[in-house]
């Protein structure tokens, strides 16, 4: 299952109703899970993040706009952010395992369904756009919903991508889109009477406006309180400390301080961690110092799964079968030491434990050979590929060229040949597992010898 991630913005903040309407609706989906709501009730608006696999995300985001298109009225709404829409703004952003042409893909397919099935013109923006002039997400709202009903159609900018050449007459407009991982960031200024400075800083730090590139900002009143809100749209290339850090020499040379910051929705833990190791400051740090970093890599023995699978599913050759097969190799051998586990220490197996205390032992550590032999695999493979592309100019070069080939060759067949062999070895304590193992866990036995059945015959 590859996930995609959706973080649809609804007009909406101070109805917590309306929100759980939204939400509900996103949620039901089979396979979304829904991950953070966040609302606001100055700016009148509320973002919901969820993921989802690809192939549903477009029904959830479509269930989530159809509820905002029914309960939010924007002739009667306001709020200190800008809007179009009811359902306001739609993007899709890859996660590991998914690429943004699918992304691209997913906007354009739900964009074409909103405008069909629900009326409401849609703009594409951001990876999705079909033309440069609507890149931009702040170039489609500019003069927001009571603007563009009168100039929809107007321009190349006004013109939809789908739906009606009329704006739907209580939820506006959409855009949907594709894009990186963006971090809504704001920071405060104190008291509304710096809301001028608050306008300023922003427009010195906006890329559009000379300042930092990747960083979108405008100074609004929020709470009675001058806010800097910046959307950072490339946190690798402006990380969030930069964008504070130049929000604060901005700040200070009107004379004024930030007062706090805040996030708004998800953001990347290295976002954070990158700015704490700054302000500490540290020398030479490295994420591989984190405690939890090193749990979660011990955990998933140094890689997740999806990050395993994304590995597969990728355009490159290794890792590949031979991987895969010591995967379902390693998996096996897991089950198996999970039904000695369920069986050892039960009264009713009392004359077995010791045969079953045995077995769990060969099976972790047969576990964890096979799950060795998943990078040995992919690592076989890349000397055989470097080996062929050594030079064979000279007579010389030559000779050692082949000698380097057969020396990979017989590497690479080496491993899988102690794949095929460890599997076959976990598929026989598998049959005993499933014997005279545990009764409840014969169908995890069963399962076990299957997988290590396929894994020996992948890996052969």
């Amino acid at each position: 299952m590859t996930l995609v991630e959706c973080v649809p913005n609804s007009s909406e903040g101070p109805d917590p109703t309306v929100v759980q309407k939204i939400r509900d609706a996103m949620a039901a989906g089979a396979g979304v899970v829904v991950l953070d709501v966040s609302s606001d009730e100055s700016h009148n608006r509320t973002v919901i993040t969820f993921v989802a696999p690809v192939e549903r995300a477009a029904d959830a985001a479509f269930a989530g706009i159809a509820v905002a298109r029914d309960s939010i009225d924007l002739t009667t709404h306001s709020g200190a952010h800008p809007r179009m829409g009811a359902a306001d703004v739609v993007p899709f952003i890859p996660l590991e395992g998914t690429t943004m042409e699918q992304c691209v893909a997913l906007a354009r397919e739900l964009g074409e369904r909103v405008g069909r099935d629900l009326g409401i013109p849609v703009f594409l923006y951001e990876r999705a756009a079909t033309s440069p002039v609507r890149e931009n997400l702040a170039d489609i709202r500019r003069g927001e919903f009571e603007k563009i009903r009168h100039e929809l159609g107007s321009s190349a900018v006004r013109t939809p991508d789908f739906g009606p050449a009329a704006v739907h007459p209580t939820a506006g407009t959409v855009a949907i889109g594709a894009r990186p991982f963006l971090v809504a960031y704001n920071v405060y200024l104190g008291d509304a009477s710096n809301l001028g400075i608050a306008k300023e800083v922003a427009k010195a730090v906006r890329g559009s406006s000379g300042g930092l590139r990747h960083v979108k900002a405008m100074g609004l009143e929020v709470d009675g309180q001058a806010q800097v809100s910046m959307n950072l749209v490339d946190i690798e290339k402006t990380p969030m400390f930069r964008a504070y850090d130049m929000v604060k020499m901005e700040a200070e040379a009107h004379g004024v301080s930030p007062t706090w910051s805040e996030l708004v929705g998800l953001v990347p833990e290295r976002a954070i961690i990158d700015s704490a190791a700054l302000s500490l400051p540290l020398r030479h740090f490295s994420t591989e110092q984190l405690l939890e970093h090193k749990v979660r890599a011990a955990a998933s023995d140094g890689i997740s799964l999806s990050g395993f699978r994304a590995a597969i599913a990728s355009s490159n050759p290794a890792p590949g079968g031979g991987s895969a097969s010591a995967h379902a190799g390693s998996i096996a051998a897991a089950l198996v030491q999970m039904v000695a586990g369920l069986t050892i220490g039960r009264k009713k197996y009392a004359d077995v434990e010791a045969t079953f205390r045995e077995i769990a032992m060969q099976a972790a550590t047969l576990g964890q050979r096979l799950a060795e032999l998943v990078d040995l695999d992919a690592q076989s493979y890349e000397a055989v590929s470097s080996a062929y592309k050594l030079p064979k100019t000279t007579p010389e070069q030559e000779t050692m060229r082949k000698a380097a080939i057969t020396a990979a060759l017989i590497g690479a067949s080496e491993v899988p040949l102690e794949t095929a062999r460890a599997c076959a070895v976990v598929a026989s304590l598998a049959e005993i597992a499933a014997t005279q193992g545990h009764v409840n866990a014969r169908a995890d036995a069963g399962v076990a010898a299957l997988m290590a059945e396929a894994a020996c015959r992948g890996a052969a």
